[in-house]
């Protein structure tokens, strides 16, 4: 039961951040970075593609992959359609992996240890989670804020 309740969070999460990246005025401005904000919404984006992918489709649905984190937060004027592309990917493969991942799983400590302390896989799949639903947010609040500045 978590486990298909993870599933349409990643999904409807992973749909609203392509959405967002979508929504942009100017795809211009999905790479803007303003005063006082630490990352554009590009950066923002390959940040969860890289972290959703090293962590749930490599690491428990055993996709190849290696992560350039660094790169995650440098890369810049990627297309819109190739962000595009990588959330679809992302949200195949994350669905993939968690719909083949057995209930038995979740208590198990998660293969990897990320945070402070070891984790449970449920724990850490929830951690996951909710830190995409944080940087969609800010992905959101930085679209609207932009898009407003520039019909004033």
């Amino acid at each position: 039961m978590l486990l298909d309740t993870l599933r349409q969070i990643f999904a409807r999460d992973l749909n609203r951040l392509q959405q967002e990246i979508e929504l942009y005025e100017d795809e211009h401005r999905i790479w803007h970075v303003e005063q006082g904000i630490a990352n554009s919404a590009g950066n923002l984006c390959l940040h969860l593609v890289g972290n959703l992918t090293t962590y749930i489709s490599a690491e428990l649905g055993g996709v190849a992959y290696t992560r350039d984190r660094d790169g995650e937060f440098s890369q810049k004027n990627i297309p819109r359609p190739e962000l595009i592309r990588q959330i679809e990917k992302t949200r195949a493969e994350v669905d993939q992996a968690l719909s083949r991942l057995p209930a038995s799983a979740l208590p198990a400590e998660y293969p990897l240890q990320v945070l402070e302390n070891k984790t449970s896989t449920e724990y850490f799949l929830i951690h996951l989670a909710t830190h995409l639903g944080y940087h969609l947010g800010q992905v959101n609040y930085h679209r609207r804020l932009l898009d407003a500045g520039s019909q004033a």
